[in-house]
C-alpha cells in the first residue's frame, strides 16, 4: 500500500495544483453525504477522510486517475453534485479519492432538431435547463435538487424529477453516454433513438452509483415547452386510499398529467398548511400543448367524479401553484437547514421512499404506519409521519414515507436508534408485498444490507456486473454491493 504522500505525489504529476484539494474542512464535509447530516453538522462523523478531492478536467484525465486507482488500491468515491441522501458518498475506506466531476462543465451541443442535448457531467441542470429554455424547449427533468444538482450525479443515481408522470425517470430521458471503468477504458455509446443490438448497455452506467463506472458525458432528450397552458388541480381528501384510486384511474386511461400526487394527512400538514383542513390532499399539474392540457384536464376531472365520495372540497388552483413554484432546494437552503441543526440539534427529519403495483402500494403504507407507532422503541419522539406518492405508472406507484423526529441521544447515535430502525419496517414490509425498496434515491450505502433481497436470484446478474468491471473493487466501496466492513454502520 502507498503512503498518502506518495499517493498526493503521483497525483501532482498527473494533474495541476488547483485540480488537488487536501484543505480539511472540504475533505471532512466529503467523508458523507446528507445522509448523516446531523452528526456531520456537529462534527462528529465517524468515518475516515479521504485523502485528497481531485477535479478532473478531461475524460481521459478520468481515465488516467482510475487506472492510477487501479493499479494501487486506492477507493475511488465517484461525486457530481453532492445531493446524494443514502449514503453512497460516505467514505468507509482509508484511502480514498473522491473524483469530483465539478470541472467537466461544458455544454456540447443543444440540437433542437433532434430534441436532444449533449453535457458534459458536471454541468448543473438548472444550468442547462436555462440554456435549453432559450430555445423554447425543456429537458422535463425537474428534481427539488434541481438548482444544484449535475447531469453524471442524476444519470448515475438513477434520478427521477418532479415532471415523472409524463416525462419519465432519467433513464426515459437519456439517449446515450461516455463513461470511463476503472481499468481506464472509456465507453461511448452512441445517441440514437432506439436499437436492438443486444441488451440495453446504457443501463449498465444508468444507477451505477459510482459502484461500476464514472459517467463523464450524457445525451437526454428535449421536449417543447409551453409554461402558458400549465394548469393545477387540487382537492381535499378523506384518505389516502381515495388519492390512490384516483391516481389509478388518471393513469390506467392514458393520461399523463406532469405532476399527480396524494398526500396523507400529517405530511400534508408539512406543505399545505394553509389549507388542508387535517385531511389528505390530491394534486395535479397538466402541461403541454393545449390539446393535450385539455384532454388531460378532463380525464383528472372525470377521476375525481367517479371517486367523488372521498372527495371533500376542491381547492383554489393558485395556491398549488404557488405550492409548486417553492418546492425546488437552492444550495442557501441547503447551508440554512445544516446551520439551523447545528443551533437547534434537537430535531430532524428524513425519507424512505418505495414502489408497488397498484394493489399492494396502500397495504405498504398503512403496515408501515401501524409498525412505526407500535413497534419502533422511541415512537414517543415521533412528530409526523406520514407519506405521499408523486411518481405514478400504468401498473403501480411509488410511496414517499415521511418521518420527523426529536433526537434524544448524542448524534453519533441517532441513525443507530432513530434512522435505521424506522427504514428498516418500511423496508421490509414493502419487500413482504413485492415492492421495491428504492424508488429514486438509490440503495447507497444504508439499503445495501437488502440488496440480495431486493433483487433475489437476479442479484447474480448485478454480483457479475461489479465482478467483470470493477474486479479490484476499487469503486466506491460499500455502495449498492453488500460489505461486512460496513455492518458497523448499519446497526
Amino acid at each position: 500500500m502507498k503512503e498518502n504522500e506518495c499517493i498526493l505525489g503521483d497525483l501532482q504529476k498527473m494533474l495541476k495544483q488547483e485540480q488537488i484539494n487536501i484543505n480539511s474542512d472540504d475533505l471532512y464535509e466529503a467523508s458523507a453525504d446528507r445522509y448523516k447530516k446531523y452528526a456531520k453538522a456537529k462534527k462528529v462523523l465517524d468515518v475516515p477522510a479521504p485523502i485528497a478531492i481531485v477535479y478532473p478536467e478531461s475524460v481521459e484525465q478520468v481515465s488516467e486517475i482510475l487506472k492510477y486507482c487501479n493499479a494501487n488500491g486506492i477507493n475511488v468515491i465517484p461525486r457530481s453534485g453532492r445531493t446524494a441522501t443514502e449514503g453512497g458518498l460516505e467514505n468507509w475506506k482509508q484511502q480514498t479519492l473522491v473524483v469530483d466531476g465539478k470541472n467537466l462543465k461544458k455544454i456540447i451541443k443543444i440540437d433542437p432538431y433532434n430534441l436532444q442535448v449533449t453535457a458534459q457531467s458536471g454541468v448543473v441542470l438548472q444550468d442547462l435547463e436555462d440554456e435549453v429554455r432559450k430555445h423554447g424547449l425543456t429537458t422535463g427533468h425537474s428534481p427539488q435538487s434541481k438548482p444544484v444538482a449535475q447531469m453524471g450525479g442524476l444519470v448515475s443515481t438513477r434520478s427521477i424529477g418532479q415532471f415523472s408522470t409524463l416525462y419519465g425517470g432519467i433513464e426515459d430521458m437519456l439517449v446515450g453516454l461516455e463513461c470511463v471503468f476503472p481499468d481506464g477504458h472509456i465507453s461511448k455509446i452512441k445517441n440514437v433513438p432506439r436499437r436492438a443490438g443486444g441488451p440495453d448497455i446504457r443501463h449498465i452506467a444508468i444507477g451505477n452509483e459510482g459502484a461500476l463506472c464514472y459517467i463523464t458525458e450524457v445525451t437526454v432528450k428535449l421536449f417543447k415547452y409551453f409554461p402558458q397552458n400549465n394548469r393545477f388541480f387540487g382537492y381535499l381528501l378523506k384518505d389516502v386510499d381515495t388519492g390512490v384510486k384516483i391516481l389509478r384511474e388518471v393513469m390506467t386511461n392514458g393520461y399523463r398529467p406532469s405532476v399527480a400526487r396524494v398526500y396523507s394527512e400529517e405530511d400534508a400538514a408539512q406543505h399545505f398548511g394553509n389549507f388542508h383542513k387535517g385531511q389528505c390532499v390530491l394534486i395535479f399539474m397538466a402541461e403541454g400543448n393545449e390539446n393535450m392540457v385539455a384532454a388531460n384536464g378532463v380525464g383528472i376531472e372525470d377521476a375525481v367524479e367517479k371517486f367523488k365520495d372521498g372527495v371533500t372540497e376542491k381547492v383554489d388552483p393558485s395556491l398549488i401553484a404557488r405550492w409548486f413554484n417553492h418546492l425546488n432546494w437552492t444550495q442557501e437552503r441547503i447551508e440554512e437547514e445544516i446551520k439551523d441543526m447545528v443551533t437547534r440539534n434537537s430535531h430532524d427529519g428524513f425519507t424512505t421512499e418505495i414502489s408497488a403495483d397498484w394493489e399492494n402500494v396502500t397495504k405498504i403504507y398503512y403496515n408501515v404506519i401501524e409498525r412505526i407507532r407500535n413497534e419502533f422503541p422511541r415512537s414517543k419522539d415521533i412528530t409526523m409521519l406520514g407519506g405521499h406518492s408523486s411518481h405514478s405508472y400504468t401498473n403501480g406507484t411509488n410511496m414517499y414515507f415521511v418521518y420527523n423526529y426529536n433526537i434524544n441521544c448524542t448524534p453519533e447515535d441517532e441513525m443507530r436508534l432513530y434512522h435505521h430502525p424506522i427504514q428498516t419496517i418500511i423496508v421490509e414490509e414493502t419487500l413482504k408485498l413485492g415492492g421495491s425498496m428504492c424508488h429514486h434515491h438509490g440503495i447507497g450505502k444504508y439499503r445495501n444490507e437488502w440488496t440480495k433481497e431486493e433483487h433475489g436470484s437476479a442479484y447474480y446478474m448485478l454480483e457479475k456486473l461489479k465482478e467483470v468491471f470493477d474486479p479490484k473493487g476499487i469503486m466506491n466501496f460499500g455502495t449498492i454491493f453488500p460489505q461486512v466492513e460496513g455492518e458497523k454502520y448499519q446497526k
